[in-house]
C-alpha cells in the first residue's frame, strides 16, 4: 500500500518532523549566525562591523520556515544577551549600539520563512526578492535603533548602518537566489520533494511495498485469466454435448 506524506513547504521539512529535530534545528540555526558573526571586518565610520550575520539569518530563516526562524533567531538575541559571546566579534550584551539588527534578524527571518513556505525559494527571481525584502526588514530596524542610541539623523545613521553594506548583501543575495533552487532540485531528482507541478504529495512507499504491490496485481490478473479459460471451456464442453 503506498504511504503519503505533505510536500515539504521548506527545505527542513524533507525529512520526517518531530519535536527532537525542530529543536535541533532551531538551535543549529542559533549557532550558525553565531559562527558567522565571527567573520567580522570593524568600520572605522560606522559602529556596525561588516560581517556575515545577515547571509546567515536569511539562509536560516528560508531553510527552517517562519516558525522555527523566528524561535532560532530569538535563541541567538537572548542567549548574547545573557551572556553568549556569539554576537560579532565574540561580544553580547544588549546596550550594543547595532543591537536593533539583531531584533531585525528575527523580524527577517520570520518574513523570509513564511515566504519560503509559499514556494518563493523554488526559482532564482523569488528567492532574490524573499532575501531583498528581508533585507530591507533588516535595516529598517537597524538604522532606526542605531539613530536613536547614537542621537544620530537619519542621514548619519543610513550612511553608518546601510549604505557600507549594501554591495556586500548584494553578492550574499546572488549567492541564496542560486544556491536554493540548486538544491530543490536536487532534492526533486532524489524523490525528496516533487516537481513544481505536481500534486502536494511525496510517495514514501519502499521498493519491497512496490514489488508486494507488482506481484499482486501479476497473481490477480493471472486469477482472472484462468477464470477466463475456464469459462471457455465449459462454454465448449456444453456446446459439444448438445450437438451430441
Amino acid at each position: 500500500m503506498a504511504v503519503t506524506a505533505p510536500a515539504p513547504r521548506v527545505l527542513a521539512d524533507v525529512f520526517p518532523r518531530s519535536f527532537a529535530r525542530d529543536a535541533l534545528l532551531v538551535v543549529g540555526g542559533a549557532a550558525l549566525v553565531g559562527i558567522f558573526a565571527q567573520i567580522s571586518v570593524p568600520l572605522p565610520f560606522t559602529p556596525v562591523p561588516l560581517t556575515g550575520q545577515t547571509f546567515a539569518v536569511l539562509l536560516v530563516g528560508a531553510a527552517l520556515g517562519s516558525v522555527r526562524g523566528m524561535l532560532s533567531m530569538l535563541l541567538y538575541g537572548v542567549a548574547g544577551v545573557l551572556g553568549v559571546p556569539w554576537f560579532a566579534s565574540g561580544s553580547s550584551g544588549f546596550t550594543l549600539p547595532s543591537f536593533g539588527y539583531i531584533i531585525g534578524f528575527i523580524a527577517a527571518a520570520g518574513l523570509v520563512g513564511w515566504l519560503a513556505e509559499r514556494g518563493w525559494t523554488r526559482n532564482p527571481l523569488d528567492t532574490a526578492l524573499a532575501m531583498v525584502l528581508g533585507n530591507v526588514l533588516i535595516y529598517a530596524i537597524g538604522v532606526t535603533w542605531l539613530k536613536f542610541a547614537l542621537g544620530a539623523t537619519w542621514v548619519g545613521a543610513i550612511a553608518m548602518g546601510m549604505t557600507p553594506f549594501l554591495v556586500g548583501d548584494g553578492v550574499k543575495i546572488l549567492i541564496a537566489a542560486g544556491l536554493f533552487p540548486l538544491l530543490w532540485r536536487q532534492m526533486v531528482k532524489r524523490g525528496l520533494a516533487p516537481r513544481p507541478d505536481a500534486d502536494a504529495v511525496i510517495d514514501l512507499t519502499d521498493d519491497a511495498d512496490a514489488d508486494a504491490s507488482v506481484a499482486v496485481t501479476v497473481a490477480d490478473e493471472d486469477e482472472d485469466t484462468g477464470a477466463a479459460v475456464s469459462d471457455g471451456d465449459s462454454d465448449e464442453e456444453s456446446a459439444t454435448t448438445t450437438t451430441d
